[in-house]
């Protein structure tokens, strides 16, 4: 299938799953995962109808970004973020998704002091207690939370998770978990309830499940670009 079949595709899935659990499918976004694409690949996925594009790695979201690749397309970082690199993130995506700790909170408060704006966030949950993936425990993120909220310079739109890899429907528990963890976050943090509105839970192997069980935002890459080529190990 064609690149444009595949967002297609991608799209009515996930259409069809939120009929199915009585949502309206207007209520999830699709974010193509994009890392190791091409500025060409990105364009013709924006051409697709991608209106959101994800990085993972900071490396390729500046080249990218310096080729203006991802124009007509708003974009998130999603991958693991250190320290060192916020300065080469904030102010250049619409939305962190993987804030995964109180130290990379604050960092990233810092710069977009600095730069003077108020940048975006979700709050990274470890949701399946892996020792090899970060984010935090579901029982922190309450804590850090609020302390998101207090920070002037940036603003918490909600939460993301990355679940253990199950097999078929395995990550439906998770999935259910991390909802009912968002809308505890809403109702506990209920003046700044209208900006905490983003889920962001599901790849290509299990993002119909997600949106079933109340994502807002799916990343999705092998189902739009298939495979993808070897990347350079020393590539960041």
């Amino acid at each position: 299938m064609s690149l444009e079949e595949n967002v297609r595709q991608v799209k009515e899935n996930i259409a069809a799953a939120a009929r199915e659990a009585g949502r309206d499918p207007s209520e999830i976004t699709l974010v193509a995962a994009t890392k190791v694409q091409t500025d060409d690949t990105i364009r013709a996925a924006i051409a697709a109808g991608i209106t959101v594009c994800g990085e993972n790695r900071v490396q390729e979201m500046t080249a990218h970004l310096e080729a203006n690749a991802y124009a007509g397309s708003a974009l998130h970082f999603i991958g693991h973020l250190q320290t060192n690199k916020v300065n080469k993130v904030v102010g250049r995506v619409d939305l962190i998704e993987s804030v995964g700790s109180e130290h990379l909170l604050n960092a990233i408060d810092k710069e977009a002091a600095k730069l003077g704006l108020v940048q975006d966030i979700l709050l990274e949950v470890n949701v399946g207690g892996e020792e090899s993936k970060s984010g935090i425990a579901p029982d922190q993120v309450e804590a850090l939370a609020r302390k998101a909220v207090e920070l002037p310079h940036v603003r918490l739109r909600g939460l993301m998770s990355i679940p253990p890899v199950a097999g078929p429907e395995g990550n439906r528990r998770f999935f259910h978990e991390m909802y009912q963890l968002f809308v505890d976050i809403r109702r506990k943090i209920a003046d700044n309830e209208s900006e905490i509105n983003c889920l962001s839970m599901g790849m290509s192997g299990d993002y119909p499940d997600a949106v079933r069980e109340g994502a807002t935002l799916v990343r999705v890459g092998t189902a739009l670009f298939g495979a993808r080529p070897p990347m350079h190990p020393k590539a960041e």
